[in-house]
């Protein structure tokens, strides 16, 4: 027998497996966690190697057994429900209709972080310097991937840097100096609207507007919306890791009661997902190919260890300065 305390011993940010599953059943096969497709006559059965992975997503024709979800709880992955092409999900949960999980159950899990959020998290002017700490990341990590050796090699993306580190340059500023989460939010949407500007001139895109959920047929969108589910997944982990509820927000608490892991998925998505949706949108790739893309340069990226430790030193150096 396998103890819950084995499967764990891969931290959830050094895993390396997100899964997206459709028209198939996950069920447990001789003690290990499988999906079956039906091809024709034959089943075929794959197995998930559950203690090195973080996130499940369940999209359209799929089934999964009660053993199955005992064995994922057991070993912390999460598991969404969604639609066709990873978006939207949907789970049986309070969170949120856009960001719901189905967290693993455990009444021991550390409140140190839960804890420290909290002294700080009423303090309005405290939740506003959270927000501008998550934002500085965002910049830092969009800063430092767009202009990457990686990127640099990608034929696909001749970036102007010159006016990304404006762009950069200006929205620190600017974001440093508001005084509400009202003009901080202002700032964020200006600065996403620019990337978008900026990454569809790079790669020769033509006009983008970024569409409300579904994204139509502009394969940008739908590309943009698939990649950001997927980081709202490794957000919805990482919230679970610490032990913070998702709706203890400091950005979109006014919006969205799944708003902490909209706030944790903002620290990578211009950064990771941006680029590569323009540049798959262009190749013409399949959904599976933009998904691995994205899946490659989370690992890469080590986008889960950022966001874990970002929500560990918010929490702790926030709670000193709390009265």
């Amino acid at each position: 027998m396998i103890s819950p305390s084995d499967l764990k011993t891969i931290l959830h940010s050094k895993r390396a497996n997100i899964y997206y599953l459709q028209y198939c059943r996950v069920l447990v096969n001789g003690g290990r966690v499988e999906y079956v497709t039906d091809q024709g006559k034959e089943s075929l059965y794959w197995n998930i190697p559950i203690a090195n992975t973080t996130v499940v997503m369940l999209g359209t024709g799929t089934s999964i057994t009660q053993a199955a979800m005992r064995e994922f709880a057991r070993a912390g992955v999460l598991v969404g429900f969604c639609g066709g092409g990873g978006t939207p999900l949907y789970a049986a949960n309070e969170v949120d209709i856009e960001v719901s999980w189905l967290s693993p159950q455990s009444e021991y899990r550390p409140t140190e972080y839960l804890q420290n959020w909290i002294r700080f998290w009423f303090d309005e002017p405290l939740r506003l310097q959270a927000a501008k700490q998550f934002q500085q990341v965002r910049l830092k990590q969009i800063a430092k991937h767009w202009s990457g050796s990686k990127m640099q090699r990608e034929t696909a993306f001749p970036l102007e840097h010159a006016a990304l580190q404006a762009l950069l340059d200006r929205a620190a500023e600017e974001m440093e100096r508001a005084e509400t989460h009202n003009q901080l939010m202002l700032q964020e949407a200006w600065l996403t609207k620019a990337l978008y500007k900026l990454v569809s001139r790079t790669v020769g895109y033509g006009d983008f507007t970024r569409a409300k959920r579904g994204g139509g047929t502009d394969m940008a969108n739908r590309f943009l919306d698939h990649g950001n589910y997927l980081a709202y997944g490794l957000g919805a982990v990482a919230t679970w890791v610490t032990g913070i509820p998702h709706g203890l927000a400091v950005m979109h608490g006014k919006t969205r009661r799944g708003g902490l892991v909209f706030d944790v998925a903002d620290l990578v998505k211009d950064a990771l997902v941006m680029p590569q949706a323009f540049i798959a949108a262009m190749a013409g790739e399949e959904e599976q190919a933009f998904r691995q893309r994205c899946i490659n340069g989370f690992q890469q990226g080590e986008a889960l260890d950022l966001m874990i430790a970002t929500l560990q030193q918010t929490a702790n150096t926030l709670a000193k300065a709390a009265p």
